[in-house]
């Protein structure tokens, strides 16, 4: 007769070699006992030796966690394009041979700015290229030998993120520059003892407001297994370890 423990061994085994497509019969999971050995109500130690045995080959099948199928190839890096402003960036707008036309502008929390002449113009969601040709345009009406503007972003503050759950220190991070997953948990001071940092997950908002899970292995990402996984994180993401 087997003990309740090893009942509770071999429904695991069977359930992990599922999850990699091996296949194990009951009476194979029986017989993987060491020759000889017999249970013993009073403890299962006789058991425990060939369970871990099994374990480990368990896991060097790969079935430790379950695989990820997620395709990281769909998430966008925003470091192979322009930089796309954001609330509270810091703009220096130049009209070429027109100083009264200049300014440093703000982008406002409601994604615009405010420029001579022009008046309020949205600016969040562009890139400075973007909103270049856009005030050249609008000055047409007041610069009759076409004005020629420059656009340069001074300092970046639309860049912010939130990191939550069991890291030690929780908060919203700002940074000068793109920042991956794996930074954003250093910069948070990294996982405490008791995250499960293997079901880390990237919580962003598309265009239309939904909100989709974006599982990331923070543990293979650090033993660098998983680099795929060490995503750049977008303004405005919430990196959550449970």
């Amino acid at each position: 007769m087997f003990s309740a423990g090893t009942a509770l061994q071999g429904q695991a085994l069977r359930e992990c070699l599922a999850r990699t497509g091996e296949h194990v019969s009951e009476h194979a999971i029986v017989t993987a006992a060491p020759r000889g050995a017999r249970p013993n109500r009073g403890s299962i130690r006789p058991w425990s030796s060939w369970a871990a045995a099994l374990g480990l080959v368990c896991f060097g099948l790969g079935c430790s966690t379950p695989q990820r199928r997620y395709n990281y190839n769909r998430e966008p890096d925003p470091r192979r394009g322009e930089f796309v402003l954001g609330p509270a960036d810091e703009l220096r707008i130049t009209v070429w041979r027109n100083p009264e036309l200049s300014s440093d502008a703000t982008v406002r929390p409601d994604g615009t700015v405010t420029m001579p002449l022009i008046g309020d113009l949205p600016a969040a969601g562009l890139t400075a290229r973007a909103l270049r040709q856009e005030i050249a345009q609008r000055l047409r009406a007041y610069v009759k030998e076409g004005a020629v503007v420059s656009v340069a972003l001074m300092r970046v503050n639309s860049y912010r993120f939130t990191v939550a759950g069991k890291v030690n220190r929780v908060g919203m991070y700002a940074a000068r520059h793109y920042v991956t997953a794996s930074e954003a948990i250093a910069m948070a001071g990294g996982p405490t003892r008791f995250a499960a940092a293997e079901q880390t997950l990237i919580l962003r908002r598309d265009d239309h407001g939904h909100v989709r899970r974006v599982p990331i292995d923070y543990q293979a990402v650090a033993a660098g297994r998983a680099p795929l996984q060490d995503l750049v994180i977008l303004p405005g993401d919430t990196l959550y370890v449970p």
